[in-house]
């Protein structure tokens, strides 16, 4: 498949005053989640680029900016692109139902391919009753089937329509995809999500990957308390526990390409139809917050963020401008919601950078503001901020 050219993008580094803001915003972070390592790039097509590695390691080694570490939920788009890539070639259709494909699965109500991508099957998810055996026994292999068990498990498809998180479904989503293709979820990914946008560092591995990042977990006291001064390594926790939930391995480099292809609309079946009908990512979120076709919509940013454990993750990227911010940080124990943040505070910071000579900044239009996150940060910090 034919690799394509990302927007334009001035050359050069963003302004001192708006690297320090993103410095302190990363640094932050890493204070309220309790991470020893992190990696953040920005890209302004109107005003430059940054990117910085942070901390250590806990072999006490440096974080390099090209340090490769689990995608996690960012998976779930990219899943998503493979069903839209190959409903573009005629190998399926967005409204088969995944009968079609997986045998044994319940037959009513009906489940579609594109509810799964979507998120509104109802499938619950498996990651609440395996993240105890997943910190016992990291490097144990698991197969997609068991995977799904767990989900369907905690529980069963309701057809319901509305939406809920569910990395079950898109387990389901990437087994389906397997069996209408007849290749494996990692060749489909090399099709249709790394090979187009020469993401080199970008991988769906087996059962081991060898990761530059070390991911980790703080520690809980006898208490239950949260110990910032103690984390235990989860790196070698297999992929397999997140196949096409969350089990790809990327760079900060590749991650940003990624999330500009997916806002814009790179690709040949990148339509706008795969983000046309959103839904609240829960009752009581602003209007402006919504998600549909494997990503989250945040005003006029689309991206997706999470956790797995040992890390926490985030890619948006601004569909009218291309604005990309992208973060990792090394330790799982706190919300997502604080790698969220992040990236949104990221994106606010930047999104106020003064143009380069002979380029002219668009308006801003995010409905948040850096500070605004800051109190978000502290609300769900589990470590003290400085």
């Amino acid at each position: 498949m034919d690799t394509v050219a990302s927007p334009p993008q001035v050359e050069g580094a963003l302004p001192d005053d708006t690297q320090a803001q993103l410095v302190g915003a990363v640094e932050r972070a890493m204070a309220s989640t309790g991470s020893a390592g992190a990696i953040a790039g920005v890209r302004v097509p109107w005003a430059g680029e940054w990117t910085q590695a942070f901390g250590t390691n806990p072999d006490g080694g440096a974080v390099a900016v090209d340090d490769s570490f689990k995608a996690g939920p960012v998976t779930r788009a990219m899943t998503c692109d493979v069903l839209y890539g190959l409903a573009a070639d005629g190998v399926v259709e967005l409204d088969d139902p995944v009968t079609t494909w997986i045998v044994g699965f319940p037959a009513t109500p009906v489940v579609t391919l594109e509810q799964l991508c979507d998120s509104t099957s109802g499938l619950g998810s498996y990651q609440p009753r395996l993240q105890a055996r997943w910190e016992a026994n990291p490097s144990r292999p698991w197969a997609p089937h068991e995977l799904l068990a767990y989900g369907l498990a905690a529980s069963a498809p309701t057809g319901a329509g509305s939406y809920v998180g569910s990395d079950a479904g898109y387990v389901l989503l990437g087994m389906a995809l397997e069996r209408a293709s007849g290749r494996t979820a990692a060749d489909l990914f090399g099709r249709y999500v790394f090979e187009p946008l020469e993401m080199a560092g970008s991988s769906l591995p087996g059962r081991t990957a060898d990761l530059g990042l070390h991911g980790t977990q703080s520690v809980l006291t006898p208490e239950g308390a949260v110990d910032c001064a103690t984390a235990v390594d989860l790196t070698s926790l297999s992929p397999t526990a997140g196949f096409t939930a969350s089990g790809a391995v990327t760079t900060v480099s590749d991650l940003g390409r990624y999330a500009r292809a997916l806002a814009t609309g790179l690709r040949p079946y990148d339509g706008e139809e795969r983000f046309a009908s959103p839904l609240p990512v829960d009752p009581g979120a602003p209007t402006w917050y919504t998600v549909d076709g494997g990503a989250y919509q945040a005003g006029t940013l689309v991206g997706q963020y999470g956790s797995v454990p040992g890390y926490q993750t985030v890619a948006f990227a601004d569909r009218d401008t291309g604005l990309t911010v992208v973060a990792v940080l090394n330790n799982s124990r706190a919300s997502a919601e604080a790698v969220r943040v992040l990236g949104w505070q990221l994106a606010a910071i930047a999104s106020k950078a003064a143009a380069a000579a002979g380029e002219t900044a668009p308006p801003s239009g995010l409905p948040w503001t850096p500070e605004q996150m800051d109190g978000d940060l502290a609300s769900v910090a589990t470590c003290p901020l400085p």
